[in-house]
């Protein structure tokens, strides 16, 4: 071979072996000049759709507003074993480069792509994954290879340079942060501390070795190594990550510590069966889901306008939160720096709540728990009935007209009409059976059934409906809010969307008018029917509650809430006038409309379960009407507070009026109808409260308070026309006072939460002499003769 030959070959070689190097480099400069490369601005805030936080007071997450469910947690708040089961499987010299894996990189040229070994894995680094993650490649098509391919090369150079930014920015920790609070692990879940509650109910830094490998594996398949649904598959991937955790030298120390061989203690750990603890985390779940809607239909408000309201009273009380409450309309009130507004799905706000953790856990609880049983009362009492689910004395061309109603409300309703189906054609369809999921009260919570349209209309009708809120007196902070049975197949928030006849715990306000002008709990009355003439020229007498025995006797006015005489109420109504009763009920916070009629002192009023509960919170604040709060502060992402809010104090009520109405309700509990607190329940301390019950059983009521909490409940089914045929069954005892003994019962052997049964009411200064009346049946002497009295309207 001469020289000029060898000199020929010698330059052809190094032309062949420089040229894809110079080549790479130059397309490498081309796409750090001229392509969209994410600047430093950018990498500090990508646009990761990150999840509002609604976190209780003592700092633990409620519940989250979201399209993809992600919450970040810092570094400090990861396990060990997650990071490095990260580095193990995804990026094993994570530690050694600077952004791009060139070994790796050979790796994957000679065998993947040159031997078709994909066991082997990607060449991408932790930090190109994050790239990837953060600025998603751009969906191309196939259909042209050539020029397919060249957008691939093109995307991936430009993931390496960011990956070189990234690491030139940020510190290998702070990119293992973000990386594991950005990917996606399935089942909704988006990041890490979404993925370990979603899969194992705890926070990242509880994660063992096998469990933090459990996750790491999925990243690669989310669906394909899902525990939850392929168990198997998840298994072997599992076990994988651990073995190269093994390799990777994780395991030495603490082998060596347990005086075994690594390989033995990889083997141990792999023997180690999954155990989850699976609760999807979407918009169903987590707690207090009725609260988290309530809070962004708050924070969502528009100022009032006029035309849109039917009611003057509602209008006036939502311009009035317009006006004085910072939270009502916040999300209209409030922009960003650049001045478009807050998105509650995507900028990761923080919204610090009062709700404690564990009194809105022990108010579900008692929800279910109260519930389950009540429903079972009610399939017992529906047997009975004709037209079930619907009341024996309801009229067809009524049931008719809510089945009607109920199907136009439908989402097939909805959906069929947009197809463009008349309304024949679309009722036609509901009686015909389909395939459907419907809620029970079992294990699953569901059952898949066959069943027509109607049918099922029928069946949720049959659904008997809950609502439960506690606040704290004095600060009125609100630490409970359960607005149904079951947020998934309920979305309806009784607590306060709903208004209901509030039957006798109004009777209440009528008392504590009394107290007001100078009667005391132990005055005496006499117990007698008592006829209204109205300005039409008809007369109204409510219909008595009493046994025959006791009409005619003189009791007191304790007996007569114990008992919840309506005689007692209409004497008092006679007294003091239906006017000055509603003028007393605003006083206390009542903000819906009333009618100022006599039948109001038995309760025909339609109220929320939240304004009542809210004003009862006046007699344990002694005398103090405070608006409910429950955000205490926002925060933006970075933690800088947007708002923060305090709530409104008046005197609604002298301090010797609330603790008069105190001594009252106390014998409500102590031996009248809400007795079983004691003998069911076993509550001892001071208690005091009300009962209610519609005239047809149709609601069902329960508000009562202890020096530190009070909390109301509200039980009865979604049309006022289904309900209990028996008195026994439908009345407030029975259906809403138990869900608050068993909640009660549940804080009170908490023991941590600052409320014992050794509270006391605490009496203002002054005397409170002749107080020593139980309310029982030895308030009730001689009786009395006395005619029917009139109560006349000018």
């Amino acid at each position: 071979m001469t020289e000029a030959t060898k000199k020929k070959i010698s330059k052809w070689f190094w032309i062949l072996v420089i040229s894809p190097f110079a080549l790479l480099m130059f397309l490498v400069l081309l796409v750090w000049m001229f392509a969209d490369i994410p600047s430093f601005a950018e990498l500090e805030n990508p646009d990761n759709k990150l999840a509002t936080q609604i976190i209780a007071e003592d700092g633990e997450i409620l519940t989250t507003f979201h399209i993809e469910n992600r919450t970040y947690v810092s570094y400090d708040e990861l396990s060990e074993n997650l990071v490095h089961a990260a580095v193990a499987t995804e990026d094993v010299r994570f530690y050694r480069h600077s952004g791009i894996d060139f070994i790796g990189l050979g790796r994957v040229l000679f065998k993947t792509i040159l031997l078709s070994n994909s066991s082997q894995g990607g060449g991408s680094t932790i930090t190109q994954q994050l790239a990837k993650t953060l600025y998603p490649r751009a969906e191309m098509e196939k259909k042209i290879p050539g020029i397919y391919h060249i957008k691939m090369v093109w995307t991936k150079l430009k993931e390496w340079i960011t990956a070189v930014k990234l690491e030139r920015d940020y510190t290998k920790d702070e990119i293992m942060t973000m990386y594991l609070n950005s990917i996606f692990f399935g089942s909704g879940a988006y990041g890490v501390r979404a993925a370990s509650e979603t899969f194992f109910g705890k926070h990242p830094s509880e994660l063992t070795i096998e469990e933090s490998a459990m996750l790491v594996g999925m990243v690669n398949k989310p669906t394909r190594y899902n525990p939850a649904l392929n168990p198997d598959k998840a298994l072997v991937r599992r076990n994988f990550v651990i073995g190269q955790m093994e390799k990777a030298g994780y395991f030495d120390d603490q082998a060596k510590a347990a005086g075994v061989k690594t390989t033995a203690f990889r083997d141990s750990i792999r023997q180690i069966p999954i155990e989850l603890n699976y609760q999807v985390q979407d918009h169903n779940s987590g707690h207090a889901p009725y609260f988290r809607d309530m809070v962004r239909r708050v924070m969502s408000a528009k100022k009032p306008k006029r035309s849109s309201y039917s009611v003057p009273e509602d209008y006036t009380a939502d311009s009035l939160s317009w006006a004085t409450d910072d939270l009502y309309g916040w999300l209209e009130k409030n922009k960003k720096a650049d001045g478009t507004p807050y998105d509650l799905d995507r900028d990761g706000l923080r919204i610090y709540t009062t709700i404690n953790y564990k009194m809105q856990k022990y108010a579900e609880e008692a929800v279910q728990e109260r519930m389950r049983d009540l429903q079972a009362d009610f399939r017992k009492d529906l047997r009975h009935k004709t037209n079930k689910p619907f009341s024996n004395d309801i009229d067809a061309p009524t049931r008719d007209r809510l089945m009607q109603q109920a199907r136009k409300w439908s989402d097939r309703y909805r959906v069929l009409k947009k197809k463009g189906l008349n309304d024949s054609q679309i009722f036609k369809t509901f009686s015909e059976p389909v395939n459907m999921r419907v809620f029970a009260y079992n294990k699953k919570g569901y059952i898949d059934t066959t069943m027509t349209p109607d049918d099922s209309i029928r069946y949720y009708k049959s659904i008997l409906r809950t609502a439960f809120v506690a606040m704290e007196p004095g600060t009125g902070h609100v630490k409970a809010y359960v607005g149904g049975p079951d947020y998934r197949y309920f979305k309806y928030d009784n607590v306060r969307q709903g208004k209901r006849q509030v039957g006798s715990t109004i009777k209440p306000f009528l008392y504590t008018l009394a107290m007001q002008e100078g009667l005391t709990p132990c005055t005496k009355v006499t117990n007698v029917p008592v006829t209204f003439l109205t300005p039409g020229g008809e007369t109204w007498t409510p219909r008595s509650t009493d046994k025959e025995e006791w009409i005619g006797k003189t009791v007191t006015l304790k007996w007569g809430l114990t008992n919840s005489s309506n005689n007692i109420s209409a004497f008092l109504m006679k007294q003091y006038g239906p006017e000055a009763m509603a003028d007393m009920m605003k006083r206390m916070g009542i903000q819906s409309h009333v009618d100022e009629v006599p039948s109001l002192c038995v309760g025909p009023a339609d109220l929320t379960l939240w304004e009542m509960v809210a004003a009862y919170n006046t007699f344990p604040s002694r005398g103090v009407y405070v608006t409910p709060l429950f955000v205490t502060r926002i925060e933006d992402r970075q933690g800088n507070v947007l708002s923060e809010f305090t709530n409104r104090k008046r005197e609604a009520i002298a301090e010797s009026t609330a603790y008069l109405m105190v001594n009252l309700m106390e014998g409500v509990v102590q031996g009248g109808t809400a007795s079983r607190l004691r003998y069911r329940y076993n509550l001892t301390g001071e208690i005091a409260g009300k009962t209610g019950t519609t005239n047809d059983n149709s609601d069902g009521w329960f508000i009562g308070y202890t020096p530190t909490l009070v909390a109301g409940v509200w039980t009865g089914a979604e049309d006022r026309q289904v309900h209990f045929q028996s008195i026994t069954y439908g009345q407030g005892a029975h259906m809403s006072l138990p869900t608050w003994g068993i909640f009660m019962k549940k804080v009170l052997a908490d023991g941590t939460l600052g409320i014992s049964a050794d509270d006391r009411f605490v009496a203002p200064a002054g005397e409170f002499s002749g107080l020593d009346c139980t309310g029982g049946d030895n308030d009730a002497s001689e009786v009395y003769q006395s005619k029917e009295e009139e109560y006349y309207f000018e």
